[in-house]
């Protein structure tokens, strides 16, 4: 089954609501409108209802029935209440006043509606930095217990669908520990299965057990054996090189006792830079398409959209964001 002909099974009939800070965007507002359409989800748009209604008018977008909230005018008693639940929430790190002023910007004000339970999720980051996209989040739903770092995956798909795999961290860390790796490890097998992947992790290096020696691959190993630890219920291994965990014959022959070697569906990067390019070749030389990324490890869901996002990628990253509620 296609992947989002499987998440609309999933989300169907769940009444899920997803915030959409930059609810005056035309392609923020194009894919609300589908999503509405379509009955996958309830979106909700944030902007002054005017200006919300101008675009809507100038690209040919019917917004009667989307629910449009304009931080600026929140009913008082509400934005009492969200601005008390930050204050706490920040823990001496934000004053009242300096509350009020913060939850006007739109980011902060969104991940407030997904803290206080008024939605599911939010999508995001289509006209603002990743920075902008992530640091309410991490100040306010913060990750789950047992994991020190949000990181980035990407699901990557080729022929409808018909080979599907996760890669890891491409978006956040730009060095992560040896802990943080096998965090990162752990989070991903979890996001693989909600996506419908069977998760057998390579933990990826330029060496396969043992073949190169230097600190880089030593800290592979060593989160290898840190992640098989914290999910012993998972098929982790490492250090693999990529031939060795995608083909089946060289895993065969550089790793032959190895569950995931020449059969990997989840691949964890060793550091960021790495996992960019690797999902960015696969994107443009191998024809994949890449969906994400898709922020792990946080109690609540955010989304990242890529600042060059369209109409599709919205509304895709909004389905995800919207099957992630349900974990």
């Amino acid at each position: 089954m296609d992947l989002f002909e499987s998440l609309k099974e999933k989300i169907d009939g769940k009444n899920i609501k997803i915030v959409f800070p930059e609810g005056v965007e035309p392609r923020i507002i194009g894919a609300a409108v589908r999503l509405k359409a379509d009955q996958v989800l309830e979106p909700v748009l944030l902007g002054a209802p005017e200006e919300v209604e101008e675009v809507a008018k100038k690209n040919g977008f019917h917004v009667e029935s989307l629910q449009v909230i304009d931080p600026e005018t929140y009913e008082t008693a509400a934005f009492d209440e969200m601005v008390a639940a930050f204050v706490e929430r920040r823990k001496g790190k934000a004053t009242e006043e300096q509350a009020r002023q913060i939850l006007k910007d739109p980011n902060y004000f969104g991940t407030m509606l997904v803290y206080l339970g008024l939605v599911d999720g939010m999508v995001s980051g289509i006209i603002h930095s990743t920075g902008e996209t992530v640091r309410p989040a991490l100040q306010i739903i913060k990750t789950k217990p047992g994991v020190s770092r949000t990181s980035g995956a990407f699901i990557m798909q080729r022929g409808h669908g018909s080979e599907r795999y996760l890669f890891s961290d491409c978006a956040i860390n730009i060095d992560p520990s040896a802990q943080e790796l096998a965090e990162i490890a752990v989070e991903s097998a979890k996001t693989a299965e909600l996506f419908d992947i069977e998760p057998r992790v390579a933990m990826l290096s330029f060496s396969t057990k043992g073949s190169a020696k230097s600190p880089q691959v030593d800290k592979v190993a060593e989160a290898t054996k840190i992640a098989q630890e914290l999910a012993p219920e998972y098929a982790i291994d490492g250090e693999l090189q990529f031939d060795a965990s995608y083909v089946p014959s060289v895993g065969a022959q550089k790793a032959p006792d190895s569950k995931v070697a020449g059969k990997a569906t989840v691949y964890v990067f060793p550091e960021l830079q790495s996992g960019n390019i690797g999902y960015k070749i696969a994107q443009r030389f191998g024809n994949f398409e890449a969906i994400g990324p898709i922020l792990q490890g946080l109690n609540k869901p955010v989304s990242d959209l890529s600042r060059g996002a369209n109409e599709e990628d919205v509304y895709k990253l909004a389905m995800i964001t919207a099957a992630q509620s349900l974990l």
